[in-house]
């Protein structure tokens, strides 16, 4: 039975005024919560037990997903005390497996969970990071120079391709080692420990679609997304 740890902790202060009433995972995208699709989509691809890590208004998403019999699988809850970040979180959860799926529980994408945690341990791999392609586009004529200031070359209005966290990772519990109790720890300070310590980290890039739900533009995009991305989810 697949694993996934979903991080629905922060205030979602990006996402006001929308979400004074609301915890950011639960604002409605169609007929659905952003949080409830992901649940069906994650049951759909063979996971039977989430944990939702919890903070922020912890009793309204207990009072929604409760057990997640509704769903035919298992939700139980991860109650921090006080702000742990994104990878600080996992010390408090005791009966993680040998691999599992570490998620933010504010995107929309077409991702295969799945077979993304599939690949991830077939390998025993210690971390592996789902990665979304971006250009960067330069509104200025850009100047290359030389040692001397003379020009030696021009771009006009060059697009800079490069990958971001899609906030969806494959997890060992090797990793778990490298975080410390009971304080705040990002993906950030994590993968700049690997780098530091030379543990090798898998990057996986995603072609499809990727919407990272964290200001009213974006969540407004969603919305205007919906009806033809719910084509394409399996969230029976």
């Amino acid at each position: 039975m697949k694993r996934a740890v979903i991080l629905a902790g922060g205030k979602g202060t990006r996402l006001r005024p929308y979400t004074v009433a609301l915890p950011k995972p639960l604002m409605p995208i169609g007929e659905y919560p952003i949080l409830e699709v992901i649940i069906r989509q994650l049951r759909s691809q063979g996971f039977g037990h989430v944990t939702l890590a919890v903070n922020h208004q912890a009793d309204l998403f207990r009072a929604f997903f409760g057990d997640g019999s509704k769903w035919g699988m298992k939700i139980d809850y991860s109650l921090e005390s006080k702000a742990l970040s994104t990878m600080g979180p996992l010390k408090l959860i005791e009966d993680l497996p040998e691999h599992f799926l570490v998620m933010n529980g504010d995107i929309l994408t077409d991702v295969h969970y799945g077979e993304f945690l599939d690949a991830h341990a077939a390998e025993d791999r210690l971390f592996t990071i789902s990665a979304a392609a971006r250009d960067q586009r330069i509104d200025y004529g850009v100047l290359k120079v030389d040692g001397g200031n003379a020009l030696v070359g021009f771009d006009e209005k060059p697009s800079i391709p490069f990958l971001v966290s899609m906030g969806v990772y494959a997890v060992s519990r090797r990793t778990l080692d490298s975080i410390p109790p009971d304080q705040a720890y990002g993906f950030d300070h994590l993968v700049l420990g690997f780098l530091a310590e030379q543990k090798q980290v898998t990057v996986v890039p995603h072609l499809g679609y990727w919407l990272d739900i964290g200001r009213p533009d974006d969540y407004e995009r969603a919305i205007d997304d919906w009806p033809e991305l719910s084509k394409r989810l399996v969230i029976a």
